[in-house]
């Protein structure tokens, strides 16, 4: 119980920042490195160790990295697993840096378990919506959504919906990256943007890769 009353108070003080941000999505997150970073003064205060290891598992006929967050006080420790998928292959990125960018997201997901961390966003953070009008605009909008979709012309290509995700692979930005710049127009699902909308994420898709290329060169 002692472990746990520590970790309570770990959890209760922890305040992890968001220190990075997406340029399309306009909004900030954390990473791994964030949340090790916060952390490591109050796990002292409670004289507690933290330790992360990866293995790596078959699930199916897929890889997947599981990392594993063990928090001790030298007699007892608990310990939370978090699991990430490593893709089959990524433009420009070698093996080691596939299974590194699998492990960062396996590892945050292990401290998110392990601290309380929520980062998943609320889908009123992005509703646009005034609920005090009697749900007059939500109908418009629905409204608005259903004649776009009968517009063909209107709804991006399979073809250009297909280069999307070929370059998110190709690039190695994460799917959640993905869903989020696709819920910053309102959507759900990539088959519900437009032609306009699904170019400008091409746009920050080829951005991103310009970025990872310099970091690289």
């Amino acid at each position: 119980m002692e472990l746990f009353q520590k970790l309570l108070k770990v959890q209760a003080k922890l305040k992890a920042p968001k220190n990075q941000y997406n340029d399309f999505g306009k909004y900030s997150y954390r990473n791994c490195e964030d949340i090790v970073e916060a952390v490591k003064p109050l796990l002292a205060e409670e004289g507690l160790v933290m330790t992360i290891t990866d293995d790596l598992v078959l699930i199916g006929d897929r890889h997947y990295i599981k990392a594993t967050v063990t928090v001790t006080d030298s007699e007892n420790s608990h310990k939370v697993n978090g699991f990430a998928r490593e893709v089959e292959k990524k433009k420009g990125m070698d093996e080691s840096q596939i299974t590194g960018a699998a492990s960062s997201y396996a590892r945050k997901y292990a401290l998110n378990g392990m601290f309380a961390i929520d980062d998943c966003k609320d889908s009123d953070a992005t509703n646009k919506h005034d609920k005090t009008n009697n749900g007059k605009q939500k109908a418009s909008s629905i409204s608005k959504k259903k004649k776009t979709k009968s517009s063909p012309q209107g709804i991006a290509s399979k073809k250009q919906l297909k280069y999307m995700h070929t370059l998110r692979n190709q690039i190695g930005v994460s799917e959640e990256a993905l869903r989020n710049a696709i819920r910053a127009y309102d959507k759900e699902s990539s088959k519900e943007l437009t032609t306009k909308e699904a170019s400008e994420i091409i746009d920050w898709l080829l951005k991103e890769k310009e970025k990872r290329e310099a970091q690289e060169a």
